[in-house]
């Protein structure tokens, strides 16, 4: 069967393989029970599905560690179904497995499309993932949301144009812009010569962070930093010795990058076998796990990071009630493991399709889907969330603040605000500290 963009382009009814199938089944139905009334009978009540794409195993699995316990919660609350156009429809969530592949991702998002035949789909977890699942929803027309990506690699990456944007996927998270303020204003915050070493590697993050107009590069300049880029690496290299090379004969006091977890590991490790000993590293992806940072040992102390959400940020959730300081104690109670950022922006991936889908007049119809979503305005347990246009049709902007990992013990470190320019609404816990001699 042709996909929904050859349907349209060839044929005169305009209708897409969705509404093809939907309308065989329903058709199919009618003609095994009469048509009198049947309709109503067909659709009334029936589940509503959501089609959930998420890398539970391979190298970004630690972004789904709080999967399961988020998906608990989001299927409790929905127990008892979701009024929908006055009609109680049970809820389904169909989980598939992204392996942290991209391609697997876009087959997976293809089979929830197609054979699960889902009313919506939602996905997070980097552009590696974010980006092959939007671009089938795009493709095949159903309306999809998306997190845990800044927007650049995600929009951008895509092929986006601010003139005309996409029709189908929508997308809630920070963007470059936004984290490159919170890294300057941080490393303003101390005295350092401004020299700046990047560890940016080669694939969506890392070409969206070192793009001359969009990433860092531009907006270093403008603030007095100087930038020491020894070019773009493979995510896979476990051979630094050019680069720390580089940042010892420049004088590199801060450190910035966006890597996976076990690279910056091997990073850390091989400059301090090498003797560099920045003042200050900021470090995005990396940093963002408890246990990615206990990984590093005691030299992880007063490394410093973006802050997505935290128990610190002063929103609930409007499915359960749940402040952020409430739904982490409730996380670390239940599994003994500490909070992470991404467990509440997927929580907050559920919440805002559950309330798009409660104000859908026709859960039948994709259209009326998109229509409510881009009418919503929702306060989530990350923020507000809502798609005004701006930056750009399908991207809204939420906080994001500075934090710097802080060794409680020599086991355990806790993720600190220490800068909120821009976000005051969100205290700061600490003030940033230099990296001493045994942190560095």
């Amino acid at each position: 069967m042709p996909e929904a963009r050859n349907l349209r382009q060839e044929g005169s009814t305009g209708v897409s393989r969705r509404d093809f199938v939907k309308g065989s089944a329903t058709l199919a139905l009618l003609a095994s029970a009469g048509a009198t009334g049947c309709r109503s009978r067909v659709t009334a009540n029936r589940p509503v599905k959501i089609g959930f794409v998420s890398p539970r195993t391979g190298s970004l699995a630690a972004f789904s560690e709080a999967d399961p316990f988020v998906l608990a919660g989001i299927r409790k609350a929905l127990a008892g179904g979701l009024p929908i156009a006055g009609t109680i429809h049970p809820v389904e969530i169909i989980e598939k497995d992204s392996r942290s592949d991209p391609n697997r991702a876009a087959e997976v998002a293809s089979d929830l499309i197609k054979t699960d035949n889902v009313d919506i789909i939602l996905t997070a977890n980097t552009p590696e993932t974010v980006n092959p699942v939007s671009d089938q929803a795009e493709i095949i027309g159903v309306p999809c949301i998306t997190t845990d990506a800044p927007w650049q690699p995600y929009f951008f990456g895509r092929g986006g144009t601010p003139e005309q944007g996409f029709d189908w996927t929508f997308h809630f998270f920070w963007g470059i812009e936004d984290l490159v303020a919170v890294y300057t204003n941080m490393w303003a915050s101390l005295q350092t010569n401004k020299v700046v070493g990047a560890l940016w590697g080669n694939d969506n993050d890392g070409n969206a962070f070192s793009d001359p107009r969009q990433g860092f590069p531009q907006v270093l300049a403008a603030k007095g930093f100087k930038l020491v880029d020894t070019g773009r690496f493979e995510p896979a290299t476990n051979d630094f010795s050019a680069q720390i090379s580089a940042f010892k004969s420049a004088q590199v006091e801060i450190l910035t990058g966006v890597l996976p977890p076990p690279g910056f590991a091997t990073f850390w490790s091989q400059a301090a076998q090498q003797g560099f000993k920045p003042k200050i590293a900021t470090i995005a992806k990396a940093l963002l796990f408890p246990a990615a940072v206990e990984s590093i040992g005691e030299r992880a102390h007063r490394l410093s990071t973006e802050v997505w959400w935290s128990p610190n940020h002063p929103y609930r959730s409007g499915v359960t009630g749940q402040t952020a300081a409430e739904f982490c104690t409730e996380f670390e109670q239940k599994t003994g493991r500490q909070w992470t950022p991404p467990m509440g922006f997927k929580h907050a991936l559920f919440e805002v399709a559950i309330d798009v889908l409660k104000r859908t007049r026709n859960i039948d119809s994709p259209e009326a889907i998109r229509n409510a979503i881009l009418a919503t305005n929702y306060g989530s347990i990350v923020g507000p969330i809502s798609w005004p246009g701006t930056p750009v049709k399908n991207v809204c902007k939420t906080p994001l603040v500075g934090g710097q990992w802080v060794s409680a013990n020599k086991s355990r470190f806790n993720l600190l605000v220490v800068n909120d320019e821009g976000q005051k609404q969100i205290p700061t816990q600490a003030a940033l500290q230099p990296l001493d001699s045994d942190g560095a």
